[in-house]
């Protein structure tokens, strides 16, 4: 009983997602008729009055007619629009912020680092759906076992999960901003998967430092990521070990930042199989 109440509860956020992303608000422009390129006379019909053969059929049922074509045309091009914006998700709802391999690195200024880490931390909803997608496999597996299997203890997951990332963001940004370090992450311009797949690897271990071209350890990510685990120790039930939820959650930026990495540099190769951005 309890397996089949977690797996709901996996499904309805996991279905809230699909939701808010299909339904991205989007918005398309019909082009204008083209116009007919017949620009002949028939004559003795040259008189500025006279009324063209285009003209002779416009009555109230024909135009209704035309209106409703318009119509469907254009909600056809509103649909399509709206699917490929959200199946579009390399830049806003998983990959976030990135610099794509045919755009230089340049340094960024301390308006720039505000601006990703807002983006990266609080005003998108990539930003809160990871988190709710975590809480979901915390839900399922009942972690931690002392909160209950219910909506409650699904709300209690996603607070204590967006309370660790927003405080391990923090950290990582006050970090990265003081030794100057890169926050985004580059796409590889080298060709071939094991090349691309080596380079999202040691991004998540390496990032550059304010030249852009020298390599320097993840110090501020990782110590980040500890921050936040060591902090969620004061509102998980007891007893814990600080270090212990500092050291996990080290491991886990290891792991789920490596596969954010690995995504956001094959996100072309999945976005053209799915029909976008082809």
């Amino acid at each position: 009983m309890r397996q089949e109440r977690a797996a709901k509860l996996v499904f309805v956020p996991m279905l809230y997602l699909m939701v808010v992303m299909v339904s991205a608000p989007c918005w398309a422009q019909v082009p204008d008729p083209a116009q007919s390129p017949d620009s002949r006379q028939t004559q003795g019909t040259d008189l500025p009055d006279a009324p063209s053969v285009k003209k002779e059929n416009t009555g109230p049922v024909q135009q209704i007619e035309d209106r409703s074509k318009q119509a469907a045309t254009m909600t056809q091009h509103a649909a399509t629009a709206g699917l490929i914006r959200a199946r579009n998700w390399e830049s806003t709802w998983i990959a976030g912020v990135y610099v794509r391999n045919d755009q230089p690195l340049t340094t960024l200024t301390n308006k720039q680092r505000e601006e990703i880490y807002l983006r990266q931390t609080l005003t998108t909803p990539g930003a809160y759906m990871k988190r709710m997608f975590g809480a979901g496999i915390d839900q399922a597996s009942g972690t931690p076992r002392q909160w209950d299997d219910g909506f409650g203890g699904y709300a209690e997951r996603f607070a204590s999960r967006e309370g660790q990332f927003i405080t391990a963001n923090t950290l990582a940004a006050l970090g990265n901003a003081r030794l100057g370090y890169e926050v985004r992450y580059d796409q590889c311009k080298c060709e071939g998967i094991w090349p691309r797949t080596r380079h999202a690897l040691m991004r998540n271990l390496v990032t550059y430092d304010r030249s852009e071209e020298h390599w320097r350890p993840q110090l501020a990510l990782y110590g980040g990521a500890f921050g936040g685990g060591l902090l969620s120790a004061a509102w998980k039930p007891g007893p814990r070990s600080a270090f212990a939820e500092g050291g996990r959650a080290m491991a886990g930026q290891l792991g789920w930042g490596t596969l954010l990495n690995f995504i956001t540099e094959f996100s072309r190769e999945i976005n053209r199989k799915q029909g976008v951005n082809p």
